[in-house]
């Protein structure tokens, strides 16, 4: 599999897209230097088609249902672009599913249209209910989820919680229950893939002890890594942040989060620039 990483394996330096939910973003990202492409998946319509009213996996953040850019289509773009690109230009994809029907209803075209053993591709979904009393976002089931997702080969998984995160930067934290219920879902459905978490900045900041405890139960028997995201406007402790990354490993965490967030870390990544 071509490797996203970066010169001394520093995953925090690999840069990333956001929502390529659209032809016109994704031809965009394609002529781009972003190593990675994150994209939404649910079923819906697409614009163009007034026949077929059947719905389909569509590049679209819930609540659209309508896009002008198919699974299909996006997976045959991508494929046809790493099929002929350098080395060095070469696209991870992460696609990120809010329900499990829209995954399953997806995995056979992933199967079918895209090299996952070739291409670094990361499947993503919420599989637990998470910290700050998040009651609004309903997890993907995990049993589904690791059921359907084994059928597909070579790929890493994405995994994390619900998030709820506000103004205060010192708000609430990734709990040891969180943290045990993650490492028995993981467990209790035999996952044998590499798994990457994603964590949003500002609860990881507060979280480095549990978060440490994740990787160490299971860095044993998977690929573990952490990828730190965060929304605009989240309040992030940057100096617990920095000590986190610096503790467990700059080739342990990829960081994704808006460009004001990045310029307070240090990540020291102008030679990847």
């Amino acid at each position: 599999m071509v490797s996203l990483d970066k010169p001394g394996n520093k995953l925090t330096c690999i840069t990333w897209a956001h929502a390529v939910n659209s032809n016109e973003l994704l031809s965009a990202v394609l002529k781009g230097d972003i190593d990675f492409i994150e994209a939404d998946i649910g079923l819906g319509y697409l614009d163009c088609d007034n026949e077929n009213r059947n719905l389909i996996p569509i590049m679209a953040h819930p609540p659209a249902t309508k896009s002008d850019l198919s699974l299909r289509s996006f997976l045959e773009q991508v494929h046809n672009f790493n099929s002929l690109a350098d080395v060095n230009k070469v696209k991870g994809i992460k696609l990120d599913f809010k329900s499990i029907e829209a995954f399953e209803q997806s995995v056979q075209i992933i199967q079918a249209f895209y090299d996952t053993q070739r291409f670094t591709t990361w499947i993503n979904a919420d599989i637990l209910p998470g910290p700050v009393n998040n009651t609004v976002t309903v997890p993907v089931d995990p049993a589904r989820f690791f059921h359907s997702v084994k059928s597909l080969s070579s790929v890493a998984v994405s995994i994390g919680w619900t998030t709820k995160w506000g103004n205060d930067p010192n708000e609430g934290q990734y709990s040891e229950e969180n943290i045990l219920q993650m490492i028995d879902t993981i467990k209790v459905n035999k996952v044998d893939l590499d798994i990457t978490f994603p964590i949003r900045a500002g609860i990881a900041a507060n979280s480095q002890k549990e978060l440490t405890e994740l990787y160490s139960a299971l860095s044993d028997t998977n690929k573990v890594t952490f990828t730190i995201w965060s929304s605009a406007g989240d309040a992030v402790n940057v100096e617990k942040l920095n000590r986190f990354i610096a503790d467990l490993g700059e080739d342990k965490i990829y960081v994704d989060v808006p460009e004001e967030l990045k310029e307070q870390l240090n990540l020291n990544c102008s030679f990847a620039q």
